[in-house]
């Protein structure tokens, strides 16, 4: 991933028309709403891909024997089993146990629509149960993390996609979502017949808003003229866009409607029913597909009945963070976790499963590697 020539003219003219164009991302489909008509040209004017490939990733954090740690994991809404971020958290405790030596463990789960107060609770009762480390998977752990982390200030804690300022025992683990997600933008666009693909996000918040910020500047790097609907299932404040697959359905089928044939869907167990709806709307003369999110969800079996649309999937390799962040905390070596999991460290990336991307992935990994050198800075805001 790493050594690309830089400094052609034809790169600086690839860069200045790639990064010219994220401005009027926002201006392209409506955001916030499904739809919006057809119309969009179906002759995509694509630009050719920069020059480079990207190197192999890096090595991970050595193994260290993990076999005298207590670790508490706690999920956020959807647990182990939603095909999406909290599998991804769940693949991480799960090599721990394979080549760690990891043998005890507990693994608690946050429920739709619960108080602040249930959040602290449940972090509480791992502290009290012994387990340290302790990883709250999400966000929404943020207020009670930094609660319990301040009355028991001897256990670490690990944070994913959030932090705690002023908290010295909690660990942040943050992602560049938007560099994955510029990667299966520019797939989308690439693989798209009718210049016309869709986005669907769980909740509107900053977090998620990072990964429509970079689908949308990968598939205008590759198609300026394509069109780009936006939905959010829920506002900000309102968790039930992450766990709601009928919203899902829903929200997709109206972009599919309008025209979209890739629909990439950021909205943890929601997804499920955004790959129903392009299942349902596919057929033999007029394919439509999804791009999945944080796992590769072609490999899901509970997505195997609609994997034949998947056709990749943004990785956001929560699992590699997680199993990290033990592998650091046995071998004492916190401080050499990376600040944010990027494409440097493999901590974001996209699947091949299925194959359906093998064809473009030359062009993806030149795309990939212009982000790795700083040729290509991708912005985390729509």
């Amino acid at each position: 991933m790493l050594g690309f020539s830089r400094g052609t003219v034809f790169a600086a003219v690839l860069l200045s028309a790639a990064l010219s164009v994220v401005g009027c991302a926002k201006d392209t489909g409506g955001a916030g709403g499904g739809g919006g008509g057809g119309g969009a040209p179906a002759d995509c004017q694509r630009n050719p891909a920069p020059s480079g490939t990207a190197a192999a990733a890096p090595p991970t954090a050595p193994g260290t024997n993990a076999a005298a740690l207590r670790v508490g994991l706690s999920f956020d809404v959807g647990g182990r089993g939603d095909a999406s971020f909290n599998d991804a958290a769940a693949a991480g405790l799960d090599r721990a146990r394979a080549e760690l030596g990891l043998t005890n463990s507990k693994e608690l789960t946050a429920a739709k629509e619960e108080s602040e107060d249930a959040a602290t609770t449940r972090l509480r009762q791992l502290v009290d149960g012994g387990y340290d480390p302790v990883i709250a998977v999400g966000f929404k752990y943020e207020p009670a993390v930094k609660t319990v982390a301040k009355s028991a200030p001897n256990v670490k804690f690990a944070l994913v996609d959030s932090t705690a300022e002023g908290v010295p025992n909690v660990t942040p683990l943050l992602f560049a979502e938007e560099q994955g997600s510029f990667l299966v933008g520019a797939a989308a666009a690439l693989k798209t017949k009718t210049c016309h693909i869709g986005f669907v996000g769980g909740v509107e918040t900053p977090l998620i808003q990072k990964f429509e910020a970079g689908y949308k500047q990968g598939a205008k790097a590759v198609a300026p003229n394509i069109k780009i609907d936006t939905k959010y299932l829920s506002p900000a404040g309102d968790l039930s866009g992450f766990n709601d697959p009928a919203k899902g359905t829903e929200a997709a089928k109206g972009q599919l409607d309008a025209g979209a044939d890739i629909v990439y869907a950021a909205a943890g167990a929601s997804g499920s029913g955004v790959f129903r709806a392009i299942k349902a709307a596919s057929s033999p003369n007029s394919p439509r597909y999804g791009i999945g999110v944080d796992s590769d969800q072609y490999q899901d079996k509970t997505l195997a009945d609609v994997k034949d649309v998947i056709m990749t999937s943004m990785l956001k390799r929560v699992d590699v963070a997680v199993y990290d962040y033990i592998s650091a905390v046995a071998g004492n070596r916190l401080g050499s976790l990376p600040k944010v999991f990027d494409l440097k460290v493999d901590g974001v990336g996209y699947a091949t499963s299925g194959g359906k991307v093998d064809d473009i992935k030359p062009q993806l990994d030149a795309y990939k590697s212009r982000i790795i050198s700083g040729a290509i800075t991708v912005s985390a805001t729509p």
